[in-house]
């Protein structure tokens, strides 16, 4: 009995025991294996099954797999070598998951990058990574060419042949690199300065898609809803390397918007992970069929209590708050027992990441007491690339500095409470603007919030609240006041509410960009 049929006839499996079969699975010559033959693995283990959903196609994983391998030869033609960087511009699609494992499948390192962009930012990738090619989607070629200096060869995804016919037989022999190589590159979005390189091993990645699948129960029959943007880490783990581990069907949604979604809908996927502004779109839609849906996993952002009761109320269903980073493969804690608590709780850690909370100088903290959160363990990053000044600063014996602000609770379940960057100090005393735009957000009015600190020479700091409200009332700013004044200590309260009915700036996956929100402040 192979590993598959032991997780579909012992439901009853712990947690330890999945990871511990999910892992010898992947071992071969006492060390894990090389992602690069995870579409390979999968090809031959589930062949005629269905792997992708995209619209009106359907296609077989020995499909994804012919097509992967044709684009990894025309890769090789074009003389590219294993750990040479390859850069990725491109929408959810079926063309996405062929580039992808065209790529690493001749041990090549694979750069997703946001779509969402601006200009410079992506100017500073293509400086940074020094690709030797370049795949992007066919809107996007022309564009790219017109403003990006020393842009290396370039395909789109016409190059792709995506309806040639699949031979009986696929001979193809996968570049393997080391566990410890550089396989995948991904960059943050850059909440301070400029994005950073994130370098992924095979270990890092395959060592949390085992560690999601043990905690998340993730079985063959599932069906993932793929809405997030596939560049993103959470999305890759659950919708690229968790999926395809295990041989589900993944259903792609090419963007977050109403007809799509319904569109995805209908194909009855078993499992959601969004962000917290896509489940604030659910909440606004209030009639989306989700019957199919054995469980919703938020990630990416922290979720307010404001869209996790809302969600609760109008599909009388619970949302999974987790808690992760790029850094980390991402995922570090998932909360999946079926109990209402606040959602800066992220449940326990994942079975074999090592959690501790750490003041300044460095000493553990006991339970309940708030410091920075430090990680160790075989999903944490080898480091940002090209930049060995800051991973000096992140590492620590062995431990990696998140910068996340947390605490346990007494189940030894992990609570997030911000960002240290974020923290503002007035008197001396913390504040935590997580804490006050979830106060803020309990107004009907508010659509999103962003609360920063402003420099006082006689305080420090005092909180402001920059404010998306859904239309511009009389005394707006003097009622969100009196609404913070009865949840929070007056020093909490933010001094200024700046409302408007303009969308403040987000990242990627909706959250506030607090990086913009500072930069406009000092400009006011």
């Amino acid at each position: 009995m192979n590993i598959y049929e032991k997780l579909q006839r012992h439901r009853d499996m712990s947690e330890p025991q999945i990871y511990k079969e999910l892992y010898q699975s992947l071992i071969e010559h006492d060390q894990i294996d090389y992602l690069g033959l995870l579409l390979q693995r999968a090809a031959n283990l589930f062949g005629n099954d269905t792997a992708l959903i995209f619209q009106d196609k359907t296609i077989t994983y020995k499909e994804l797999f012919y097509h992967a391998c044709n684009l990894s030869n025309l890769l090789r033609e074009r003389g590219i070598k294993p750990q040479d960087r390859v850069l990725m511009l491109m929408e959810n699609s079926i063309a996405f998951y062929v580039a992808y494992f065209g790529i690493i499948q001749i041990g090549a390192v694979v750069v997703p990058l946001n779509i969402f962009l601006h200009e410079r930012e992506l100017t500073h990738i293509i400086e940074d990574s020094k690709p030797v090619f370049f795949i992007c989607s066919s809107n996007r070629a022309e564009k790219i060419r017109e403003f990006a200096a020393h842009l290396p060869p370039m395909i789109d995804e016409h190059a792709f042949n995506l309806d040639s016919t699949v031979p009986e037989a696929i001979v193809f022999e996968v570049t393997k690199l080391p566990f410890d190589a550089m396989v995948a590159l991904l960059y943050t979005s850059g909440t301070t300065g400029f994005p950073k390189g994130v370098m992924l091993s095979s270990k890092n990645i395959l060592t949390n898609v085992v560690q999601v699948i043990s905690r998340f129960g993730i079985i063959k029959q599932q069906r993932i809803f793929a809405i997030l943007p596939l560049f993103h880490s959470l999305a890759q783990n659950i919708c690229v390397w968790s999926s395809i581990m295990m041989g589900c069907t993944i259903i792609i949604v090419p963007k977050i918007e109403r007809r799509a979604l319904l569109a995805g809908m209908a194909q009855k996927p078993t499992i959601f992970v969004g962000v917290p502004a896509l489940f604030g779109v659910l909440c606004l839609l209030k009639t989306v069929p989700l019957d199919s849906i054995s469980y919703f996993f938020s990630g990416g952002d922290a979720l307010p209590d404001k869209i996790r009761s809302a969600f609760s109320l109008v599909y009388r269903r619970k949302i999974c708050s987790g808690y992760g980073m790029t850094e980390a493969s991402p995922v570090v804690s998932v909360d999946m027992e079926d109990v209402a608590e606040p959602t800066n709780g992220t449940g326990t850690p994942l079975v074999g990441v090592e959690c501790a909370i750490k003041d300044e100088s460095w000493n553990d903290l006991p339970t309940r007491q708030i410091g920075q959160l430090w990680l160790k363990g075989d999903t944490i990053m080898l480091g940002y690339y090209n930049a060995p000044d800051i991973n000096k600063e992140a590492f620590r014996n062995g431990w990696f500095a998140t910068g996340d602000l947390a605490y346990f609770d007494d189940h030894h379940k992990l609570v997030i409470t911000g960002r240290i960057k974020d923290l503002i100090i007035n008197k001396g005393i913390k504040i935590y603007p997580q804490e006050v735009e979830n106060v803020i957000l309990l107004s009907p009015l508010v659509v999103a919030v962003g609360v920063i600190g402003q420099d006082d020479p006689d305080v420090g700091q005092f909180p402001v609240a920059y404010v998306t409200v859904r239309q511009m009332v009389p005394d707006i700013e003097n009622r969100l006041k009196e609404l913070c004044l009865q949840h929070l200590a007056p020093y909490k309260v933010p001094r200024q509410f700046i409302c408007s009915t303009q969308q403040l700036a987000t990242t990627a996956t909706g959250k506030v960009d607090k990086k913009i929100l500072r930069k406009m402040h000092a400009e006011r």
